[in-house]
């Protein structure tokens, strides 16, 4: 497997989009604010409810699978949350450092990567990933992007029950439970899945737009431990939470460690835009920080997970 040979099946097109993101950033002055809404109100949701209700794989490896993301999520944002704390980090600063460290771009990157990886099973366990991980990411990582704007407690948590994607989780699993899933060619669940799909270009055109608007000079020296966080410390939490839960299934262990050693995912961007867009991270905004993370953290990673794809087929680790 060549490095050339994931670059041009898996990274390529999400670089493409973004960059056209960066195109008409530049060419024109649009705002991100309404695409923001859009994702998170309408996009987000249809893609995961979609995903939960066409998935093959079994309810028992969904539950362990979803054990698994929440153990890593919580572990890695309990590990950043403690290490800022000791070392003295602003509030503000903190919740950004969580959210970039915490949430890997385990949708448009990983599903492709996985697939291309791991084949038929590694793209249903990338699917039940990022609707696993879509759950804890607007209720935890909402909080705490709401934490960094200034609202943090209640204010919150309240929220989080406006998120509409935590409800398409809930009618997701009861239409599986209740064997209410509407056949793959009707009419509804095409019209879910053609919603649904949407989200993945317009979340790389937020980016690029974004990225069109950041004063990279000035957000490169602080990104140094969110990417440190991302891409060594993550991979390591992802392997400890594989081989304390045990999956039956390795290619099902193997697919879960490599969704978690993903780059930064677009979402906490979406996040921050939405909740805290005028909260400053070491002298640049936050969208600004997590935009960088989310750039150096993707070109860092076609090395990365090259190596990390070879040892995992391998057998060596999980």
């Amino acid at each position: 497997m060549s490095l050339l040979s994931i670059f041009a099946s898996a990274i390529l097109p999400i670089v493409l989009i973004a960059a056209v993101g960066v195109v008409l950033g530049r060419a024109r002055d649009v705002e991100p604010g309404p695409l923001n809404t859009a994702v998170v109100y309408v996009l987000a949701p249809a893609l995961v409810l979609h995903s939960l209700m066409a998935t093959e794989l079994g309810g028992g490896t969904l539950l362990k699978l979803a054990a698994a993301v929440t153990a890593f999520t919580l572990g890695m944002a309990a590990l950043v949350e403690l290490s800022g704390r000791l070392l003295g980090v602003d509030e503000a600063t903190l919740s950004a450092l969580v959210l970039v460290s915490t949430f890997p771009n385990a949708g448009n990157y990983g599903i492709p990567v996985s697939d291309f990886a791991f084949g038929t099973v590694g793209r249903g366990v990338a699917v039940l990933y990022v609707a696993a991980q879509s759950v804890l990411m607007y209720t935890v990582g909402v909080y705490v992007a709401s934490r960094g704007g200034g609202s943090a407690g209640l204010g919150a948590v309240k929220r989080v029950f406006r998120i509409p994607l935590i409800y398409a989780v809930a009618v997701g699993l009861l239409a599986r439970a209740f064997d209410l899933v509407p056949a793959a060619d009707s009419t509804a669940m095409e019209t879910l899945q053609l919603v649904g799909d949407a989200s993945i270009p317009v979340m790389l055109l937020i980016l690029g737009i974004q990225l069109a608007n950041t004063d990279f000079g000035a957000a490169l020296p602080q990104i140094t431990v969110a990417t440190v966080g991302k891409m060594v410390v993550a991979p390591a939490v992802a392997v400890g939470v594989a081989l304390l839960l045990g999956f039956d299934q390795p290619t099902v262990a193997r697919t879960f460690v490599l969704e978690s050693a993903m780059p930064a995912a677009v979402t906490p961007l979406v996040l921050l835009i939405e909740f805290a867009d005028d909260v400053q991270v070491g002298g640049v905004s936050a969208p600004e920080f997590v935009s960088t993370v989310v750039a150096v953290t993707t070109v860092l990673s076609v090395p990365l997970l090259t190596l990390l794809i070879s040892v995992l087929q391998s057998g060596a680790v999980v």
